[in-house]
């Protein structure tokens, strides 16, 4: 039996692991979907600092109060920084880090893993979050139509800036516990053309085995009984 604690990314809360936490649950493993505090549920906390340090401890705390280990810790888009940095915390708890379409670590004691504030547009000066809009959301997951569309759109709260723009450190390499990836196609390409990229480092450094799935950047939402196989299947490999 394993922990699964599921760490989301921008503008998401635990919630959008809704469809997939049943599949694992049924699996018979415990799940911990969190919420990092400014999003979500607890968007009523955002306030300016918040960046990696307190998405860090979020975690952790989830981790300590639960009395964890043998933990599946999954990272979803930007929150791989998350997943990275909590494992280089505690890599006695971890049975694997799977990065979900996610950043990943290269084996480095730089900081790394800052993202432009303005990646998705221009923000107003002395913004402090960046908001999701349907062109966003169109660009990175056009497969997320209908229903789902109005349900994601209707939960997702503005991502804090810092939560962006803070680097990581690492202190230990990236492979001092097991990884996996999870791929998911965003632009048309074949999952052969993803596989060449993968083959010529387009990804960085790959440290365990990869999945591909033919999803935009929300396979929780459009594809959540097949994401919930992967992340069975691969802490065994």
């Amino acid at each position: 039996m394993y922990n699964y604690v599921l760490i989301p990314g921008a503008w998401l809360g635990g919630w959008v692991w809704r469809d997939v936490e049943p599949y694992l649950v049924e699996s018979g493993h415990k799940v911990f979907p969190i919420t990092l505090t400014g999003m979500g549920e607890r968007v009523h906390l955002l306030y300016p600092e918040i960046g990696m340090d307190i998405a860090i401890e979020d975690v952790l705390n989830v981790i300590r109060f639960n009395d964890l280990d043998n933990i599946v810790l999954v990272g979803h888009s930007f929150a791989g920084k998350v997943a990275a940095a909590v494992a280089d915390r505690i890599p006695e708890k971890i049975r694997m880090v799977i990065y979900l379409d996610s950043f990943s670590p290269d084996e480095t004691s730089e900081p790394q893993g800052s993202f432009a504030a303005d990646e998705f547009g221009k923000l107003p000066e002395g913004a402090i979050t960046i908001p999701l809009s349907e062109s966003i959301l169109q660009n990175i997951a056009k497969d997320v139509e209908g229903h789902n569309k109005q349900w994601i759109l209707s939960k997702c709260t503005p991502w804090p800036v810092k939560l962006a723009t803070d680097p990581i450190k690492l202190l230990q390499s990236p492979k001092i516990v097991k990884n996996s990836y999870i791929f998911c196609d965003l632009s048309g390409a074949t999952k052969d053309e993803i596989a060449q990229k993968i083959s010529r480092g387009y990804f960085g450094n790959l440290y365990g085995p990869y999945r591909l799935m033919e999803t935009g950047h929300y396979p929780m939402i459009t594809k959540p009984l097949e994401l919930a196989n992967h992340l069975l299947e691969l802490p065994e490999c």
